[in-house]
């Protein structure tokens, strides 16, 4: 930092600390260098030799800031998206045929004296310093007959470009710009400018220039109103920015996947199969809770772009790996970053599971290794990073768009599947559109009185309360609706049972955050995003951070294996009988920072009786627990029981000589 300062250079800190009278970086962004010069590109030139100037063990830095305000100055006229500038383009007379020409000019600034196809771009007024272009090529297959079918054009051109942009992110590439072939049987001017108009927004979503396009008219290979459309994009990334280790996964390296906005690639050879063996047509209502579109519209969902808002993440050198999954499914798709030498698990409870996948499971009567073979499951890209940066990356990513950890990297499988997906058919049967499975239990359950409230419960795999819990909320003078189950270890069976109840479950496995207050974090979002009022505490074996306990003060319920006071060290039976004590119990009380028997809210005695072993009394306090928390919750939820501000459970007067309380004898 000194060399920096003696460039005449201001050096602002961001994430440092002072540590034994030196500054250490403490993670994130470390440094901002500015320099204040007469011109852009002088400033510009500065402010790098400063950057270069500073080192630490594992700096990294950005070359690219600054040269979109250069190109905004040096642009020259000409169709400019997002700052990218194009000199001339033209689309003259295209194609030929007997009696007949067809010309599209689809953009201003062509010069009549070039025939053909023909488009520039000014590479050099782009920014790059030393470039290496990168290209892809795609078409859209069997989902054009079903646009065609459904007379639905508006989304197929966002959609391709999307595909192709998406694909060249892989390198970490930017696309300069974008060009698209369409060939028909006969020419439809509203089918081709609503793919244009989608192909044209798009690539100005993308920050890239749409070049132009080609349109054949052939006759003899298409039959009226059929079509066909290809797309090519042209990207850019300096040489020392790309992503050259598409496969450089090592053990403990955490998965982080975004969120799909549908079905592309090459299921739809098996969704058109699935339809023709149905009662169903694309015109038919959608499953689940889409609102009013028909089952046409959510397979045409177009493509997410990607581009925007992962470049930045990808080139902050925190990335490892990245695929975009479209034109296979969820386990080939990893496996293009996934090295011989180690193996995946994900987890499918740990992201949301669209219900369009429940439905074409359960109508296609598909197994699990079927659905991660031919689909994505809900996931449109995976990002491997190292677990110590996992939470960084993933609130970069959340930003913009919807994300989860959704498994990591482990030691080679010798036997079976490179990669595992747990937990799968639990997803599946969770988010299935209630109505089309004729489970009219669970439907009812979803569809809850609005006086209800809002309980979530915590499990680790070692509670027995939750089946008590749900049970209670299907009561019809239950108070609370069991909406979520999170567990901190997958494969339990609670989330089994919460499934197959058709309460939504995730799954936020501690060991993938590197601190207590980062994982707590994670668990707050989820219960905002289900609107959760209460807590319930199963069997969960993780301790709960200080700001999260004062956030959720007088909302969160656990039931302890003893009378209060409690006893610590969980051997509460093994407490109990050798002192003698002829009742033990169980209390169910609001969790705060410290103990209080004053928060108890409902207990319930256990005798203990001469011939009891630890294992016997052990038994009969879960029994009393079963029996204790829905009492409880009941309580809270129904409002005859809060905590007060001082940390006294207060009971409202008519309620009280129906419950122990404080100084009851039990």
């Amino acid at each position: 930092m000194l060399q920096a300062k003696e460039l005449g250079l201001q050096v602002f800190h961001a994430g440092t600390t002072l540590k034994d009278g030196r500054v250490v970086t403490s993670g994130g962004r470390v440094l901002s260098v500015t320099a204040v010069k007469e011109d852009l590109m002088t400033a510009l030139g500065e402010a790098n030799r400063g950057v270069a100037a500073i080192y630490f063990k594992g700096a990294t830095y950005r070359r690219d800031i600054g040269h979109r305000g250069i190109r905004l100055l040096k642009q020259s006229l000409g169709l400019i998206y997002k700052e990218r500038c194009v000199e001339a383009v033209t689309s003259d007379v295209l194609f030929y045929q007997p009696k007949r020409s067809i010309v599209s000019r689809t953009r201003s600034g062509s010069h009549s004296e070039v025939r053909g196809f023909a488009g520039f771009f000014d590479l050099k007024a782009s920014g790059y310093d030393d470039p290496i272009l990168v290209s892809q090529t795609k078409g859209l297959g069997p989902k054009l007959q079903i646009a065609q079918a459904c007379k639905r054009h508006d989304t197929i051109g966002q959609d391709l470009v999307a595909l192709c942009v998406n694909d060249i992110l892989a390198q970490g590439a930017e696309p300069l710009f974008f060009l698209s072939y369409f060939s028909c049987g006969k020419l439809d001017v509203k089918v081709t400018e609503a793919i244009k108009e989608g192909i044209a927004d798009t690539c100005k979503n993308a920050g890239c220039a749409f070049l132009g396009r080609e349109i054949a008219e052939v006759t003899s290979m298409y039959s009226s109103g059929e079509y066909d459309l290809a797309g090519f994009v042209v990207g850019a990334v300096e040489r020392g920015q790309m992503l050259l280790g598409l496969q450089r996964a090592d053990e403990e390296d955490v998965f982080i996947g975004l969120a799909s906005s549908g079905i592309h690639g090459r299921a739809f050879t098996i969704i058109r199969k699935i339809l023709l063996m149905s009662s169903l047509h694309y015109s038919s209502p959608a499953p689940g809770s889409c609102g009013d579109k028909t089952l046409g519209d959510v397979l045409l969902t177009p493509a997410k772009l990607y581009s925007p808002s992962l470049l930045p993440v990808l080139r902050s050198g925190h990335v490892k790996s990245f695929v975009f999954i479209a034109e296979e499914g969820l386990l080939e798709g990893i496996s293009r970053i996934l090295p011989e030498h180690v193996s995946a698990i994900l987890d499918a409870l740990t992201w949301k599971m669209p219900e369009i996948f429940c439905w074409l499971y359960k109508e296609g009567n598909l197994s699990e290794k079927e659905m991660a073979q031919t689909f994505n499951c809900g996931i449109g890209a995976v990002l491997v990073v190292q677990k110590e940066l996992a939470q960084h990356v993933l609130r970069d990513v959340q930003r913009h768009e919807e994300a989860w950890l959704i498994g990591k990297v482990v030691a080679p499988c010798h036997a079976g599947s490179h990669i595992k997906v747990e937990n799968l058919l639990e997803a599946l049967q969770l988010s299935s559109p209630q109505h089309l499975l004729n489970n009219t239990v669970v439907e009812s359950q979803q569809q809850p009185r609005k006086n209800k409230v809002k309980v979530a419960v915590l499990v680790s795999g070692t509670g027995t309360n939750l089946a008590a819990l749900i049970n209670y909320a299907k009561e019809p003078g239950s108070c609370a609706q069991v909406v979520l189950v999170i567990s901190s270890k997958s494969g339990v069976e609670e989330l089994r049972n919460a499934a197959r109840a058709g309460i939504p479950t995730r799954v936020i496995d501690h060991k993938l955050y590197g601190s207590r207050s980062e994982f707590d974090s994670t668990i707050d979002r989820v219960l905002e995003e289900f609107a959760v009022e209460l807590i319930c505490l199963s069997g969960f074996m993780r301790i709960l951070s200080s700001p999260f306990l004062r956030k959720w003060k007088g909302k969160i319920l656990n039931a302890s294996p003893s009378l209060f006071p409690p006893v610590k060290a969980g051997n509460a039976h093994q407490h109990s009988l050798p002192t003698g004590f002829k009742v033990t119990g169980c209390a169910v009380h609001f969790v705060l920072e410290e103990s209080c028997p004053k928060a108890v809210i409902h207990q319930e005695p256990v005798s203990v009786k001469a011939d009891d072993t630890e294992e016997m009394l052990s038994e009969r306090v879960k029994e009393a627990e079963c029996r204790a928390f829905p009492i409880a919750l009941q309580l809270v939820a129904s409002g005859a029981v809060q905590l007060g501000a001082d940390g006294k459970t207060c009971w409202k007067q008519e309620r009280q000589s129906l419950y122990p309380q404080e100084n009851d004898v039990v």
